[in-house]
């Protein structure tokens, strides 16, 4: 365990780059998500309650639930932090190679190059299969139940439904276009083991990854991708969203200016940790939920 989760939650930004690119996302679920940060601030959000004592009991008790090793909360948390994380040094080691190139707008950064679009689409398959597998480490239930989260996908709200809205449109339609769905597909259904193997994403995970082993696994997540692809489908074509619209609503408010729509989903992929920022507030809305029930 790092550190505990009323640290994690306090510690969550109020403003920066990944605020402002999950912001630049409401258009796609309108009113759905409101940054909510603070441990107390959020056992107030989520229980409505206002008596310090009893925020205090709700605080002990979620927190001795993260703790307890036998649930699967900080699994969970790990593989929120650890896929984001894998995004980022892959990025970070994408820089360099275009020296003198006019992306200004990465100007913090240096010069970044986008992924390969294979590795890009099969990043895209491994972090579907990280929320499915963080989702049965919170809920309790056996890592592979692919049903079960189907079938509460359609429920997903809040913090949730905005981390499944963020990897469709910031891991698949700008980087990969609005054919992003078949090329995760195709992509995975063309990766032996051993190249699963030797990408980062899928290294950073593995060990919470069903499967006992690289071939499992790449089973594992090609059903787990097929499976969701109908709901990625309906998400899209319900919303009308393309890599124009994406695109027009993320420049009002993340600083960007490319030629390139790839270049967009490679700053993407460096400064933006929602799967991170926004997988602390359902671990934290869960155990605040949790703890309630059981006080």
């Amino acid at each position: 365990m790092s550190k505990p989760i009323f640290e994690l939650v306090d510690e969550l930004p109020t403003g920066g780059t990944t605020v402002t690119a999950l912001n630049s996302l409401d258009f796609v679920i309108p009113g759905q998500w409101q940054n909510l940060t603070g441990f107390t601030n959020t056992i107030r959000a989520v229980t409505g309650e206002t008596d310090d004592a009893m925020i205090q009991a709700i605080g002990d008790r979620a927190v001795y639930l993260y703790n307890d090793e036998s649930q699967g909360y900080q699994r969970a948390m790990w593989l929120y932090q650890t896929v984001d994380n894998a995004a980022g040094a892959l990025g970070a080691a994408a820089m360099a190679n275009k020296i003198g190139q006019d992306i200004s707008f990465l100007g913090f950064l240096g010069n970044l190059t986008p992924k390969p679009e294979k590795v890009q689409s099969l990043d895209l398959t491994i972090k579907l299969v990280v929320e499915l597998v963080a989702f049965c480490q919170i809920n309790g239930i056996p890592g592979d139940s692919i049903g079960d989260f189907l079938g509460a996908l359609g429920d997903y709200s809040g913090e949730s439904l905005m981390r499944m809205a963020a990897l469709v449109c910031f891991d698949g339609i700008i980087p990969l276009g609005p054919d992003f769905i078949n090329m995760g597909l195709s992509t995975i259904s063309q990766t032996s083991p051993d190249e699963l193997q030797k990408n980062q994403t899928f290294k950073s995970v593995s060990p919470l990854i069903p499967g006992g082993n690289p071939a499992g696994q790449l089973g594992f997540i090609t059903q787990s991708f097929d499976s969701v692809k109908g709901w990625m489908s309906d998400f899209v074509g319900s919303r009308h969203l393309t890599q124009e619209s994406l695109l027009s609503n993320v420049k009002k408010y993340v600083d960007i200016s490319a030629d390139k729509l790839d270049y967009v989903g490679a700053f993407l992929d460096v400064a933006v940790k929602y799967y991170t920022h926004t997988g602390t507030q359902t671990l934290a809305r869960r155990l605040v939920e949790r703890a309630v029930a059981e006080i």
